[in-house]
């Protein structure tokens, strides 16, 4: 229960790893907080967590949501100790698609911008909603989702890898930015990670998925959130700035 009393907050904390993260703080006592735009899956989630738990509907795209979240949770509990940035979506495709020498597709301007504006814009929006309680009370640790995408690059991927190499900067920056008032800045960068749409997969995919990972498996949800819990702790209190790979030890391409 070594966050017994801790106010932590889940952004995209309906499914997948977002709610594997928020299951695993409501386990060691924290009083977790969830935001997605899934309000349906949100309340079944929050049933799990704890009658001091809360579940709100934001777009961490639009900064009036996430500062009115914000604002909210203040009212509700005074504090904020710990903001997971896990919000993300995906819309895959190629650069630019050619078949027998004439370009026949290209990501779209929409989807770029719609990536962009979630994955990159929506931890830029909470982190500067967060931070200035954070500096107020002394003390906080953010941590934000990247992806091992984010380092090695991944084909049809131009947007989402754009977004998490993004956030391996920013987390840089706030590091520095931040430590000055107590407040750590880390990165967890999952590896591929058997959550509910990754399992939806065809067999044959995620055997690929497997055969590139030395150690012969996919990762589960819990596994990334273990890594959080970790870095919100006082074990890891003279961490920060740092991105940690949790991958079963794949490298993109191999």
């Amino acid at each position: 229960m070594q966050f017994k009393d801790k106010v932590v907050l889940v952004t995209g904390g309906a499914a997948g790893i977002g709610k594997a993260t928020a299951l695993r703080f409501a386990e060691e006592g924290a009083k977790v907080v969830i935001c997605d735009v899934d309000e349906t899956t949100g309340r079944e989630t929050l049933k799990l967590l704890g009658p001091e738990a809360s579940f709100h509907k934001v777009n961490v795209a639009s900064r009036e949501d996430v500062q009115k979240w914000t604002d909210t949770v203040m009212v509700s509990h005074g504090r904020i100790d710990v903001l997971v940035n896990n919000a993300g979506i995906l819309r895959d495709g190629q650069l630019v698609k050619f078949k027998e020498g004439q370009l026949v597709g290209q990501m779209s301007e929409v989807d770029f911008d719609l990536v962009i504006a979630v994955n990159l814009k929506g931890v830029f929006n909470c982190t500067q909603a967060v931070a200035p309680v954070m500096i107020q009370q002394g003390s906080g640790v953010i941590l934000n989702a990247t992806s091992v995408v984010g380092l090695y690059g991944n084909f049809g991927q131009t947007n989402y890898v754009a977004t998490k190499s993004g956030v391996i900067g920013l987390t840089k920056v706030w590091a520095r930015e931040l430590g000055r008032y107590n407040i750590r800045v880390n990165a967890v960068a999952p590896g591929f990670t058997a959550t509910e749409m990754v399992r939806a997969m065809p067999e044959k995919i995620l055997d690929g998925m497997k055969a590139r990972t030395p150690l012969g498996r996919l990762g589960e949800p819990r596994d990334i959130a273990n890594a959080y819990l970790f870095l919100a702790s006082t074990e890891a209190s003279f961490i920060t700035g740092a991105i940690i790979s949790v991958d079963g030890g794949i490298v993109i391409g191999t």
